[in-house]
């Protein structure tokens, strides 16, 4: 395990009694720390209690579990919305539930983790497409009559974006997109409403999974997709049947995220403008950093000496070396930083001529 960081003052880390700008994680708009949100909490504990320790199929469907779903359906102008108890599950859960209703199943080639543990539940062959490309996937879809296909939509690794319009033209008429949207939910569009919005493609044939412990700063998971699906979901998945939802002080911190995201458009704003600005410096200096929106920097060492150079780099700047080692990781772990929508001009600039140097 690595060692424990304690988060303060909503961009800094407490590690090894040093106060150092912190570039990690994913509250993108830094919501788990927001006055309102945490505020909303207590109010939640105070007149709820902790949890409704049942499943929502027997005795623990709350009020508010109905509430978050009607208010997530808004915000993503989605024609329903199914709450889950954490963002990895949702995946589990739409396989579950959809195990016999597609003749194969196409999965990119660095897809989560979640996905990949998804795609076991379907009886039907699985078959790999290479990362980011119609081309070979739209090879490897010929004589698939009823396929399905998984993809993030930001790949947390290094920001890039799948290219979904491209996807679903390659995609026959009964094909689906099962769609990650973990790390573009509340991020990416003009309304934040993730990969499809930021893409212009239609969710007709798109079942999007998100996480609301990312943009929206709180926890939990959600499914948005067609009525008739929901429902199909909802009788066919044992996880979600069997699952205590999420603790009632957390699903009220909910409801008020995703008001904040609703509500202050100065939030996606300032966080574009964060990425635009480091972004454009890396670019201008050389460095190869994906042209795209999405919040999320990868610096990959060639080698172990690289990598100290560098860790040595961004404390000499106060900055948290957030070195990753994660399943599929390159071997020796990379550099992930990740921009929020609250980090100063002076944090950013830190960040930026630490990499400069590398």
């Amino acid at each position: 395990m690595p060692d424990p960081l304690q988060q303060v003052d909503r961009t800094y880390v407490i590690w090894k009694n040093r106060r150092l700008s912190y570039f990690a994680g994913c509250d993108y708009f830094r919501l788990a720390s927001h006055p309102a949100v945490i505020e909303s909490v207590k109010q939640g504990l105070a007149q709820y209690g902790l949890n409704v320790a049942a499943s929502r199929l027997t005795t623990g469907h709350h009020v508010l579990y109905t509430r978050i779903e009607a208010a997530l359906a808004e915000f993503f102008a989605a024609p329903a919305a199914l709450l889950a108890g954490n963002g990895y599950a949702t995946n589990l859960i739409v396989a579950q539930a959809l195990r016999d209703d597609f003749s194969h199943v196409l999965i990119d080639a660095r897809a989560h983790g979640s996905l990949r543990d998804a795609a076991r539940f379907f009886r039907c062959p699985v078959v790999e497409f290479k990362h980011r490309d119609p081309s070979d996937l739209a090879r490897r879809l010929r004589g698939k009559s009823k396929p399905l296909l998984l993809t993030d939509g930001v790949f947390s690794h290094d920001g890039e974006i799948a290219p979904l319009r491209e996807y679903l033209k390659a995609l026959p008429p009964p094909g689906m997109i099962l769609l990650d949207d973990a790390h573009s939910a509340g991020v990416l569009g003009a309304g934040g409403r993730g990969t499809a919005e930021y893409a212009g493609a239609p969710r007709r044939r798109i079942i999007q999974t998100v996480t609301l412990s990312k943009a929206f700063g709180v926890y939990g998971g959600a499914i948005l997709c067609q009525r008739a699906m929901r429902e199909k979901i909802v009788a066919g998945s044992r996880m979600f049947a069997g699952t205590t939802p999420v603790p009632l002080p957390l699903a009220n911190a909910v409801l008020t995220s995703i008001g904040l995201l609703r509500r202050d458009q100065n939030l996606r704003s300032r966080l574009s403008h964060n990425v635009n600005h480091v972004k454009s410096a890396l670019r201008a200096r050389g460095m190869d950093v994906p042209d795209t929106p999405a919040p999320i920097i990868a610096v990959i060492p060639r080698d172990p000496h690289q990598t100290q150079a560098l860790r040595k780099r961004l404390l000499s700047r106060n900055v948290f070396p957030s070195l990753i080692r994660y399943p599929g990781a390159p071997e020796g772990g990379y550099f992930r930083f990740v921009i929020s929508s609250e980090h100063s001009r002076e944090q950013l600039d830190d960040l930026t001529a630490s990499l400069f140097a590398h």
